[in-house]
């Protein structure tokens, strides 16, 4: 069996890997990372970047809709055909070439292959075409970031009827002529308004309101929007039972008494960590756990071991993961050299943004951005807030940008220190809104500071402006 020696082993390349890999060799230390499947990982083939391309359709043909003069040059609905071909090419038709290109580049090997933990420091690797097994050393490091997986329920009949998960939803060949969609989260919230504007028969099916970590107005919202757009949304009901048909739709029994038929059933339910074929067991961890890490990405009690992205359940967003990989990255390159680290709240080598300034942005219909707390997470912090809800309709930059325009922004504010702790904003690309917010959260601008930030007229940033009238001086 081969041997070879690196200062850090990264297992996963997808764009936390990457970046982890990247950072750490620009520190000066040699890095090998190691691959099971696609240099790019979930985000570039299976989730953001097809899931988002496919969405785009859909939403600017709403956008054209709702402005008279473009309105009338819109004459038919999405071309499935058309946006397939499209999410195919930003996928590269699921050739990672240049990504593997990339590493070449960046003097970072790359092993393809499943690796799994053979004890302290030391990884094998099965390779991918079948040949001799390779063991990796690492004379510091080695940084697990495998992501996470779709969870399926334990429900009777589910896996007899092959349902689909994310990864079915966005790379989809052929629409089905319906589907039902199991979860109210993020991925069945963007895969109902999708597949509702691919001309699909969506039932969108959640145990209790949709997007239930954010501000109850964002998910009422949405449900209203995909009702109006011709789904079906059934909350207050589980799924209990299901089975195909001969004739092969698929029949799902709910817990009020009632049942589902659809053409193919999409699970989203949530996630789980990609950790229990890693061989965590080697060195005392449970396998198929989230693993705890402290805001350097170390695992907490294993002084070589990092877990970075979605595996150490901080917050699953690509985004996110990124910035903690900029950090582990940095991090493992200074301890292996011996130099100092700067672990200080926002230091370079920590990821403390994770506990109360993250931003995301979810691609409905109306899209949602947020950062921060929503009220109901402040209150539990023990905050002592105000809540400032301002209708976005009111600002002359959302008339201009469509006629029928609805939208709500919230500020939650620390009443004893003054700054924003958080913003939602619910509206037509309200995406663009989002990074003004983070910037005043994580840099704790104070509200006597943001009234010398002007918004732009006529845009809908102006709700900034309002916001501040409503706070006062």
């Amino acid at each position: 069996m081969a041997t070879r020696e690196y200062d850090l082993i990264v297992i996963g390349a997808g764009p936390v890997g990457q970046n982890i890999a990247d950072r750490a060799k620009q520190g000066g230390v040699s890095v090998v990372v190691v691959e099971s499947e696609l240099v790019g990982g979930e985000c570039s083939y299976w989730a953001c970047i097809p899931s988002k391309t496919l969405l785009r359709s859909g939403a600017a043909l709403r956008a054209a809709r709702d402005v008279e003069g473009a309105r009338q040059a819109v004459t038919g609905p999405v071309d499935v055909a058309a946006a397939l071909k499209r999410r195919d090419g930003m996928v590269r038709e699921w050739n990672d070439t240049p990504e593997a290109e990339w590493l070449r580049k960046a003097e970072i090997d790359l092993v393809r292959g499943h690796a799994r933990l053979a004890g302290e420091r030391q990884v094998i690797v099965d390779s991918a075409d079948g040949g001799e097994p390779v063991t990796l050393v690492a004379r510091h490091a080695v940084a697990l970031s495998t992501g996470s997986a779709p969870l399926l329920p334990d429900i009777p009949g589910l896996k007899d009827v092959a349902p689909w998960t994310s990864r079915d939803a966005t790379g989809v060949r052929k629409v089905p002529a319906s589907l039902a969609i199991m979860g109210g989260g993020v991925v069945g919230c963007e895969m109902a308004t999708l597949y509702t504007s691919f001309g699909c028969e969506v039932t969108l099916i959640a145990r209790s309101g949709l997007l239930g970590s954010m501000e109850p107005f964002a998910g009422e919202a949405v449900a209203e929007a995909l009702r109006q757009a011709g789904a079906e949304v059934r909350t207050g009901v589980e799924v209990e039972g299901m089975s195909r048909e001969d004739r092969g739709d698929v029949v799902l029994a709910l817990s009020d008494g009632s049942q589902v038929r659809a053409a193919e059933v999409l699970v989203a339910t949530g996630r789980v960590p990609r950790t229990g074929d890693l061989g965590l067991e080697s060195i005392g961890l449970e396998p198929g756990t989230w693993l705890d890490v402290d805001d350097t990405l170390r695992v907490r009690g294993i002084d070589w071991l990092y877990a970075v992205g979605d595996v150490n359940h901080r917050a699953l967003l690509t985004h996110q993961g990124k910035y903690q990989a900029r950090a582990a990255g940095d991090v493992i390159a200074a301890r292996a050299l011996g130099h100092d680290v700067d672990d200080a709240p926002w230091g370079t080598h920590v990821a403390t943004a994770d506990h109360s300034a993250v931003p995301q942005v979810t691609f409905t219909d109306p899209e949602i951005a947020s950062v921060g707390h929503t009220e109901s997470s402040a209150r539990a912090s023990g905050i002592d807030i105000r809540v400032v809800d301002y209708d976005l309709s009111w600002v002359s930059g959302a008339s201009i940008y469509a006629d029928h325009y609805r939208g709500q922004a919230r500020a939650i504010i620390d009443e004893e220190r003054r700054v924003l702790v958080g913003a939602t904003f619910v509206g037509p690309d309200t995406a663009e809104l989002l990074h003004a917010a983070t910037i005043a959260v994580v840099g704790e601008v104070p509200i006597e500071r943001l009234w010398h930030a002007v918004p732009a007229f006529p845009t809908v940033s102006e709700v900034w402006l309002r916001w501040l009238e409503e706070i006062g001086r």
